[in-house]
């Protein structure tokens, strides 16, 4: 069992930053993959960012590409979202999950509860 809590959500100005953080409890942190999704309004949960469990292997949304960085400490449980240059439509509920196994594949088996973010004009 792993559970996740997200923090780090809020407002923000257009090209702003904001660093979303999730931690992980549970035992099984260090050797599955995580990620990063988030919903908008209206919309489905879509995928943003992905990271192995070395945290050597990343993806990301192209739409975020350049401007988010993820990234890894297995020793606190914790992963990270970098969120740079944000835009107005990268507004929405952003939710932490975790992977079954090692890789960035299929559906995330564990989610947090997610934490909103807000780009305002």
């Amino acid at each position: 069992q792993v559970q996740l809590v997200e923090s780090g959500g809020g407002l923000v100005q257009a090209g702003g930053s904001l660093r979303l953080s999730c931690a992980a409890s549970g035992r099984t942190f260090s050797s599955v993959a995580m990620g990063w999704f988030r919903q908008a309004p209206g919309k489905e949960r879509e995928f943003v960012a992905g990271i192995g469990w070395r945290g050597d292997m990343t993806g990301y949304k192209d739409s975020v590409k350049g401007r988010f960085t993820i990234s890894r400490d297995n020793a606190k449980s914790t992963v990270y979202l970098q969120m740079n240059s944000l835009k107005q439509e990268d507004t929405a509920v952003y939710y932490c999950a975790a992977y079954s196994f090692t890789g960035v594949s299929g559906t995330p088996k564990y989610w947090g509860q997610g934490t909103q973010v807000t780009v305002s004009s």
